[in-house]
């Protein structure tokens, strides 16, 4: 297992440095600059700006000032649009916002997927029907949906809950739900339809005809390889809980990364977009890691 974790370790770091090369290189390819505005800007004053920023450089130079400066400081540079601000600093100030409602969107969409699992059990039966009605239902209710439908709801209508900011968990909530219902009606349909093919299989069949006990035939032999199309979608869908979502973060004004990524593309602040870009390419690297390994562990025939 460790030999296996550290190739999957190399992999991912010429992966990181190549995305972070062909970012830059897509991001300034693009016409304008962060400073080309409608009103012209001074010939002098626009040369000075590069100067400042090391724009005026060569581009293979700002690329291996660029990744140095990740490497040896981990610092991703000044923002262009705010000069008194660096991109740690706006990714400090909004990653949390977004990795607590994101957390906890994906461990409620984990708990209400899973019930995928009694609904293939309980096949054929108005479980089953409920579940799979209420996935479809859901499923069609994605975030830039369900976000405008709860704000109506819960606060224009009924008052109960915040329509935005950012503070206590009672500002969690509506977040939270926005961001789970399709997820969690994605993992209940993929744990459902691999349960059935995994109970139709011949070794469930085997330790059922050897007289075990169903919760032992479920628990012991159905449910870990039941677990590994799952296994195979939390990991990109964690990564795109926890680093927000522009919807969310728009709808409810949560002050998160997602809002600060769209402003950026706006204001063409490549510090920022590259920033944002880096962070959620490690992060799906990482977690890409992590489900690779989990699959290791579930099915050892996969480290050979």
């Amino acid at each position: 297992m460790t030999g296996y974790i550290l190739r999957r370790i190399a992999i991912a770091i010429p992966t990181l440095l190549l995305l972070i090369v062909v970012s830059f290189l897509l991001m300034h390819a693009a016409p304008g600059g962060p400073f080309t505005q409608e009103r012209q800007l001074p010939a002098q004053v626009l040369a000075n700006l590069n100067a400042k920023y090391g724009l005026d450089d060569p581009l293979w130079r700002q690329i291996i000032n660029y990744v140095w400066g990740i490497v040896a400081h981990f610092d991703f540079g000044p923002s262009f649009v705010y000069p008194d601000r660096t991109v740690n600093q706006i990714i400090a100030a909004g990653f949390p916002v977004t990795l607590t409602y994101g957390s906890i969107a994906f461990v409620v969409a984990v708990a209400v997927g899973v019930s995928g699992v009694a609904a293939a059990i309980r096949h054929n039966t108005w479980l089953d029907y409920l579940a799979v009605g209420t996935s479809i239902g859901a499923q069609v209710l994605p975030n830039f949906v369900m976000a405008p439908i709860l704000v109506l709801i819960f606060t224009l209508w009924l008052g109960w809950l915040p329509g935005g900011g950012w503070g206590g968990p009672i500002y969690w909530i509506m977040p939270t739900v926005a961001l789970s219902t399709s997820f969690m009606a994605s993992i209940a349909r993929i744990m459902r339809s691999s349960m059935l093919e995994v109970l139709g299989s011949n070794h469930i069949r085997t330790a059922r005809a050897k007289g075990l006990p169903e919760r032992a035939v479920i628990l012991r032999h159905a449910l870990k390889p039941a677990l590994l199309p799952v296994i195979s979608y939390l990991g990109p869908a964690f990564v795109t809980m926890i680093t927000g979502s522009v919807v969310i973060d728009m709808y409810f004004s949560t002050g998160g990364i997602g809002r600060s990524f769209v402003d950026s593309a706006l204001n063409r602040d490549y510090a920022v977009m590259m920033g944002i870009t880096i962070l959620v390419g490690a992060l799906t690297i990482l977690f890409s890691l992590v489900v690779d390994v989990l699959y290791a562990w579930i099915d050892p025939k996969i480290r050979y």
